[in-house]
């Protein structure tokens, strides 16, 4: 199979979809590497390093979809991209669907074979895919948080940890999986006054065996979520339903409620947000205030630590990438139940249930692909 990598070209997104590592252990399985000339410059790994590692080097983004197989990518394809796409190519990367319709129409017009990282399950039920990117945007978040609550960002001007004789930061954290988890695990590293809500109780068990008497661990209902919301310096939303839209935790109405300068981060942003008040934004231009509040909402935030989150997502994707090259999307899916679950398009239809609900399409199922 040619495997394809463009440069991606979302707003200062440095992360690419294969390292010169994993291009080494594609070639080395008998495939063909194209990468784009300067894909890697947002890691570090130049062309030459591609090249030694087995890779064709191409001139712009056109020649490797024009050429490839399948595309290898980190972000959704943007509109230019989409427009690329032809009939029958696979494409392996984060999709985030649910809240991008033109996204979707754009795919199922195009007739490729779309497969969503942020949907592959694993045999616990997780999504190994997504994980490691989720722990990147829970540990950034608290970063992103507390640079926004200085006061030259517009924030209260509020230290997380506080110091001798000050209290510190009141920071609440919607969402006890991988993000929150990850989001509350820096927070109270930092000497913050951390509080997570989750409804389910698995969660809360583990996480209050984990932070025991360093953070509270509570039920998450709406009277919890807009008592705490009001109290608090930085709200993180690391809610997430595979696949759908994010639900809209945070009304407009809380933020009256809250301190002015207080900082809301939403990590959920990809899947359309847990703030009423949410819309996205890029590194370039990462907040806004609404009614007094400050909203980080950048809709790549592993993209700024574009090294350690390239390297970590490969680690996860390689095994798929790999298994997609050696047996082709149809013999993959069909033996992988846990790759199936990523097939979101397919051929004109859209295959992934959340987002034929939500965008109103005819799902057509996996199980109904394979069957065809």
């Amino acid at each position: 199979m040619l495997v394809g990598v463009p440069r991606e070209i979302k707003n200062h997104e440095y992360r690419v979809g294969l390292t010169p590592e994993s291009v080494t252990e594609l070639t080395h399985a008998g495939h063909r590497v194209m990468v784009e000339t300067q894909a890697g410059a947002g890691i570090d790994d130049s062309d030459d390093e591609y090249r030694a590692a087995g890779a064709e080097i191409a001139n712009d983004a056109r020649v490797v979809f024009d050429a490839a197989d399948m595309i290898v990518k980190v972000k959704e394809p943007q509109a230019v991209e989409r427009a690329m796409l032809r009939p029958d190519q696979l494409l392996f990367t984060y999709l985030h669907l649910a809240p991008d319709p033109e996204q979707t129409r754009d795919l199922v017009n195009s007739g490729a074979i779309a497969i969503a990282y942020e949907t592959v399950t694993d045999a616990n039920g997780a999504l190994p895919l997504l994980k490691p990117m989720s722990q990147v945007a829970g540990r950034m978040s608290i970063q992103a948080g507390a640079t926004a609550l200085e006061k030259a960002h517009g924030g209260r001007g509020v230290l997380l940890g506080g110091v001798p004789g000050v209290k510190p930061a009141k920071v609440v954290v919607l969402g006890g999986g991988v993000v929150g988890f990850h989001a509350a695990e820096n927070a109270v590293g930092l000497q913050a006054d951390v509080t997570i809500l989750d409804r389910s109780p698995a969660a809360l068990e583990r996480l209050s065996g984990h932070f025991g008497a360093k953070a509270r661990v509570l039920f998450s209902n709406k009277a919890a979520i807009a008592e705490h919301v009001a109290a608090a310096d930085l709200v993180v939303g690391a809610v997430l339903v595979p696949g759908a839209s994010a639900p809209k935790l945070v009304t407009r109405d809380m933020l009256a409620t809250m301190q002015p300068g207080a900082v809301l981060v939403d990590v959920a942003i990809d899947q359309g947000g847990c703030f009423e008040t949410s819309h996205a934004t890029t590194h370039a231009d990462p907040t806004y205030v609404v009614d007094g509040i400050v909203h980080y909402c950048v809709a790549n935030m592993p993209g700024g630590v574009a090294r350690t989150s390239t390297y970590a997502l490969n680690n996860a994707t390689l095994p798929h990438v790999l298994r997609l090259a050696n047996l082709g999307w149809k013999d993959a899916i069909r033996t992988d139940k846990h790759l199936r679950a990523g097939l979101n398009v397919w051929k004109g239809h859209v295959t992934c249930a959340p987002v034929a609900e939500v965008q109103n399409y005819t799902l057509l199922t996996p199980e109904d692909v394979l069957a065809a």
